[in-house]
């Protein structure tokens, strides 16, 4: 009788031995699966900000997804002051990968006016439409600048997209300015493309951001980029000049602009220097010494 009972025993050792067994080795290669692809997102290293011949467009653009999901990650866990740190870095990179791009695409890029057959309409080839394609994917594009010339930007409202309300106010404020400004192209080979008073609102915009954000770690880039704006609109560019010197006067336009500025922002530091500008041109002031007679740096 005791060795019935003992047999009984170990029979039922056994089973439940192999129904642990069986449930280990059924869910085993599920989690196998899983570990599998979490390793090999894991292994995956982007290739190296430092431009190659040996890279290929697909592992830019391999490259630029990678971090793109990789920043979605981090900023859904972040604070708004650690974002803005992730926004900083982002740009970097970007700007690195974009560079290598257009370094690699030479080619592509000199021909791509050639395939411009009237306003907004290209005539592309077929691997130029998928490269295009490609490129839009992670938030490039191919741009004309002017004259004949082509480059791969990022698209105007691309780091909008990415940040908006996830960085702290500043950063808000002028991921969102650099998106408009860069809505159009603004010069190219010295000459202006927008109108001088466009480029008259673009200087407001900033005044009033360093205004706002006198704090902010991003003020001397937005005072850098005033001030660029300020030295065009007040001293002109090689091929949009300012002040007639055969005339010995500002030219009719640039005044008429200049004009509706003062009376549109008269409290701002941008018609106050206006207002010398004209002063100084009007007392005939040496071109060469206006900039130094009305201090444009600010």
């Amino acid at each position: 009788m005791i060795k019935k009972i003992i047999a009984v025993f170990m029979l039922s050792v056994a089973v439940v031995s192999c129904k642990k067994e069986t449930t280990v080795s059924d869910v085993k290669p599920a989690n196998d699966s899983i570990a599998k692809n979490e390793t090999k997102e894991n292994q995956y290293k982007p290739i190296d900000t430092a431009c190659s011949s040996e890279n290929k467009t697909e592992d830019y653009i391999t490259a630029l997804q990678w971090y793109r999901t990789k920043i979605n990650k981090e900023i859904a866990g972040n604070s708004l002051e650690q974002n803005n740190k992730v926004y900083e870095a982002y740009v970097k990179i970007r700007d690195k990968y974009t560079d290598c791009l257009n370094t690699s695409q030479t080619e592509v890029l000199d021909k791509y006016i050639d395939y411009h057959t009237g306003p907004e309409t290209y005539n592309l080839p077929d691997h130029i439409k998928k490269m295009a394609a490609e490129l839009n994917k992670v938030g490039l594009e191919f741009r004309e600048m002017g004259e004949g010339l082509t480059e791969i930007h990022s698209l105007p409202g691309y780091y909008e997209s990415v940040f908006k309300n996830k960085v702290t106010p500043d950063y808000d404020a002028y991921i969102l300015q650099k998106a408009k400004d860069n809505k159009e192209n603004y010069a190219v080979n010295g000459g202006l493309l927008i109108t001088w008073e466009e480029l008259g609102d673009r200087l407001i915009a900033w005044e009033n951001f360093i205004n706002k954000y006198p704090k902010s770690p991003l003020i001397k880039a937005a005072r850098n980029i005033y001030n660029d704006y300020l030295l065009d609109y007040l001293l002109g560019m090689d091929s949009d000049r300012i002040y007639d010197s055969e005339e010995g006067k500002i030219y009719d336009d640039k005044r008429e602009a200049y004009n509706k500025l003062i009376k549109k922002y008269p409290n701002s530091t941008t018609a106050k220097k206006t207002k010398e500008l004209i002063a100084a041109y009007d007392a005939h002031v040496p071109v060469d010494q206006i900039e130094d007679k009305i201090n444009l740096r600010r």
